[in-house]
């Protein structure tokens, strides 16, 4: 219905580090932005217990907590944050046709997409029952928190292998669980796992279950494929690598995606096939995946936005 439609010069699909810095910057410009935080709002930011790396908080900050610092700032300057998902886009029409599950529908003259890109999961109880407590998707993210002690990770890739490295700088011992008998890591990466003294290869082993206690994550349950034996593992960490999944699907069709379905953006922008429309955070970069290089793409998207819209007026 038409007293439904609002019109808006910059529309910012999805929270986080990348969402919530765009907003800040596309705040101060006037842009007067609204955002929708997505079906998780803060991202995987909120399922992080404590961030020591990013710049400015010396003593380190829970991740909900910096996403809500992050939030409030946005606000502070009249950034419209809405709790809701964008359900369907139209980027193929000037302006914009964006519909929310709050029944609006929005023209946009600008849009900036920040809906991330979700880590895969094993999908077992216990997974879920210790997130944050032992279990993460990131071990340059985590990895800090477990000098020196036994974590096990799962994956055989080329992200499982670069973390489990990652991890051996850090950790006693490094388990590293994969259900085939060989990775399928490149063969640099192979090499640089399987001749790092501290990873002990877990062949042809699927974890079942993630132990511990009130206190957090203390084994992991795995099961040969082949055998059927179960062992326990004593460990306090538990990381999986096996892929992340970019939150893409309502875009499919009208902006271009690569081969894993991540978004295309032109080399040192954060522009798309689409004129206006921006692209930040995880949702088009697999590399780095970091929440500081996700506020930074944020920040290009929303001056991008801004450039845009001056030119075009």
């Amino acid at each position: 219905m038409t007293e439904n439609i609002e019109r808006v010069r910059c529309l910012i699909i999805g929270s986080g580090p990348a969402g919530y810095t765009a907003a800040i910057y596309a705040a101060r410009a006037d842009l007067r932005p609204i955002i929708y935080q997505g079906m998780q709002p803060g991202g995987q930011l909120t399922i992080t217990t404590e961030v020591e790396n990013f710049p400015g908080y010396p003593k380190g900050i829970a991740g909900p907590e910096m996403m809500e610092d992050f939030k409030q700032q946005a606000e502070r300057f009249g950034t419209d944050v809405r709790f809701g998902v964008v359900t369907r886009v139209d980027l193929l029409q000037r302006p914009f046709v964006v519909e929310a599950d709050d029944g609006k529908t929005l023209h946009a003259e600008t849009v900036i997409i920040a809906t991330g890109a979700s880590a895969r999961w094993l999908g077992l109880e216990s997974e879920k029952r210790f997130m944050g407590m032992g279990v993460s998707g990131c071990a340059t993210c985590d990895g800090f928190f477990y000098r020196k002690q036994d974590v096990a990770i799962v994956g055989g890739g080329d992200t499982a292998a670069e973390e489990a490295t990652y991890l051996a700088k850090l950790c006693r011992k490094v388990y590293m669980i994969h259900r085939r008998s060989e990775l399928r890591a490149s063969k640099a990466m192979q090499h640089k796992v399987l001749h790092t003294d501290n990873i002990e290869m877990v062949w042809n082993s699927i974890p079942e279950e993630v132990l511990g206690d009130n206190d957090g994550v203390n084994g992991v349950r795995v099961r040969n494929v082949k055998t059927g034996e179960t062992k326990d593992l004593a460990v306090t960490g538990f990381f999986v690598a096996i892929g992340h999944q970019p939150n893409t699907a309502i875009f499919t069709g009208q902006l271009e995606l690569d081969a894993m379905q991540y978004i295309v953006t032109k080399p040192g922008t954060t522009q798309t096939n689409i004129p206006g429309v921006f692209a930040a955070g995880d949702v088009q970069d697999h590399h780095y995946r970091q929440a500081i290089t996700a506020a930074g793409s944020g920040c290009m998207a929303a001056i991008e936005a801004e450039r845009f819209l001056t030119n075009i007026s």
